[in-house]
């Protein structure tokens, strides 16, 4: 059996829990709808990152802003790409994956306009900075959609791997900014802007041409947004800030904390290495949760991440950068697994609880599960604007990141114990279709 198509690249039909659908026609079409959604996606965090990898040559190119405002350039864009991430995720069902993804692609071309323009004079005012900070939220969006989307293509047993990959394809974005950008910016700051236009143009023409959209994804907002009223969406969204928050947060300050506490003593240039595991380590996060059980992998990662903070916390003590980079590899490492199992839990929850529903329950479980994913993904992502926020405040009243980190302590704490109470204690065993899932 194969899937029917209809003009403007749509699919009719699509089964991926048919073994024999999946086999015959599946796999090819998911793949390579998944190829090309990493790469709109990789470019959507690669702007969204965009000004943490600037701020950090602002002022050796004649800026004169402050600290405190740098770290504003870093946060902002966190917080507009968070808000857009609700409406990015409903666009895949209101227009369609492959649409939507060209739009989103071509949208990028604003940010990196916006900046090209801005570094050419340093008499512009700072606020037009927080608007062009502003914009590159638009590449932060793109994660909802592309994740929602692709939750569709895959049968619920390979869904934590796809997932995965996906984001991590996308979250390798912020790594490639930080590393590529510092190179760029030697022949013209004007550079760190104009290098993206051709990727992009080729993006939006990559998913015109060779993705779909999934008639099973077109669905009204009444039908999803019933995510909204489950409990598990508001939980899954919360631990979400403690996993994805850490990773984006920690991805947009890192250059600037750098800075800010070794100045004398090492280069914010290493700091594409913490997005880069983050990032990489992503999909090990999915295929532990698909082996071992989700709630167990999360437990796991927020664990990692407080000895993560105490190992930073032990490298500020001793002004040692190498103990200090180590332990935020841990922290970035721990938030990718974290994002991986997280994402991995949401289907399997909505899956669970469909089981002994309606003929249609699986259906209206993976619409309302591809919505929690969005809502999930918007929420998490406010960690990324809380965290910068969080190590300003930090500098600015006591002159060090410590009281920042201490207060990330309890934070994952409160995480570790709300994933315990919904997901992991024995109680558990006597919610219905929960306790025998790979949750």
């Amino acid at each position: 059996m194969s899937e029917k198509r209809r003009t403007g690249r749509w699919i009719d039909h699509w089964e991926p829990e048919d073994p024999g659908f999946w086999a015959a026609t599946g796999r090819r079409v998911a793949t390579r709808n998944l190829v090309f959604s990493i790469f709109v996606e990789h470019l959507g965090f690669a702007i969204w990152l965009l000004w943490s990898a600037i701020v950090v040559l602002l002022p050796k190119a004649g800026f004169a802003f402050t600290v405190d405002q740098l770290f504003w350039l870093v946060a902002v864009p966190n917080l507009v790409g968070s808000t857009l991430r609700l409406p990015y995720t409903f666009a895949v069902s209101a227009f369609g994956g492959r649409n939507w993804n060209v739009a989103s692609a071509l949208l990028l071309l604003l940010p990196v306009g916006l900046l090209a323009w801005l570094v050419t004079d340093t008499a512009h005012p700072y606020w037009m900075f927080l608007v062009a900070a502003a914009a590159a939220g638009f590449g932060g969006g793109n994660f909802a959609s592309s994740m929602a989307n692709v939750s569709y293509f895959y049968p619920e047993r390979r869904k934590g791997f796809a997932l995965g990959v996906n984001a991590a394809g996308g979250n390798l974005g912020v790594a490639v900014v930080q590393l590529l950008i510092p190179l760029v910016a030697t022949a013209g700051l004007v550079y760190a802007g104009l290098v993206w236009v051709v990727p992009i143009a080729a993006a939006a023409l990559c998913a015109y041409f060779f993705m779909d959209n999934l008639a099973v994804a077109k669905t009204d907002f009444g039908t999803q947004g019933k995510a909204f009223l489950r409990t598990h969406t508001w939980v899954m969204s919360f631990l979400y800030i403690g996993t994805f928050g850490s990773f984006i947060g920690y991805s947009a300050a890192f250059p600037l904390v750098v800075k800010a506490t070794f100045a004398d003593s090492a280069s914010p240039y290493f700091a594409f290495l913490g997005p880069l595991v983050g990032s990489l380590s992503r999909p090990v996060g999915g295929w532990l949760a698909d082996r071992y059980g989700g709630a167990r992998v999360t437990a796991w990662s927020f664990m990692a991440m407080a000895v993560g903070v105490i190992g930073a916390l032990a490298g500020l003590r001793q002004h040692g950068f190498p103990l200090f980079l180590g332990a935020f590899m841990l922290l970035f490492t721990a938030s990718g697994i974290g994002n991986g199992s997280t994402y991995r839990m949401i289907p399997a929850i909505f899956t669970a609880q469909a089981e002994h529903g309606a003929p249609d329950a699986r259906l209206r479980a993976r619409r309302e599960a591809a919505a929690a994913i969005g809502i999930a993904s918007s929420i998490g992502a406010f960690g990324g604007f809380l965290i910068p926020r969080g190590f300003a405040m930090s500098l600015g009243q006591t002159g060090s990141i410590d009281l920042a980190l201490y207060v990330f302590i309890g934070g994952y704490a409160v995480f570790l114990a709300t994933n315990w109470w919904f997901y992991r204690r024995r109680v558990l065993a006597r919610v219905p279709n929960l306790a025998h899932s790979r949750i």
